[in-house]
């Protein structure tokens, strides 16, 4: 038997750094695009004839405001996401549920804020629209490959 035939060759990182860094990858990609979308439908509603105003505030939610917060928070999930990685036996699932309660949570204010209707409406679809970017590609990464 030939030494060389019996040593399997691997291409690239491998194991837990592999993971993570696939994680990261994504979660980049994940958080821009989230960022772009929701700055993109927002800026559709504006021009729909949505003010964004909050009557605490008085003052209207600018542009760079959406992207900002979606930023923040989607690298949250994605903090929730590695946490979940390293810890969890099944990250993909837990990931999963926790993003989707978290994103119900969020829905909250919206609803109790004493915005106008389309204000309202606004915001509530405003929180779908990175949660359907950045859930399903972070959770799509944290699955376990079939080896």
């Amino acid at each position: 038997m030939n030494r060389s035939t019996d040593i399997p060759l691997v291409a690239g990182p491998t194991g837990r750094a592999h993971r993570f860094r696939r994680l990261a990858g994504t979660g980049l990609l994940a958080t821009l695009a989230a960022m772009a979308a929701t700055t993109l439908v927002a800026a559709l509603a504006r021009a729909g004839g949505v003010d964004f105003e909050i009557p605490d505030g008085g003052q209207a939610i600018p542009l760079p405001g959406f992207a900002v917060v979606t930023g923040f928070f989607s690298v949250v999930g994605v903090v929730i996401a590695a946490a979940l990685l390293r810890w969890s036996v099944r990250p993909a699932e837990r990931f999963r549920w926790t993003t989707v309660s978290l994103t119900a949570i969020s829905m909250l204010p919206p609803l109790v804020s004493g915005a106008d209707t389309a204000t309202v409406c606004a915001l509530l679809g405003l929180h779908l629209v990175p949660a359907a970017i950045v859930i399903p590609a972070v959770a799509h990464s944290l699955r376990t490959p079939d080896v």
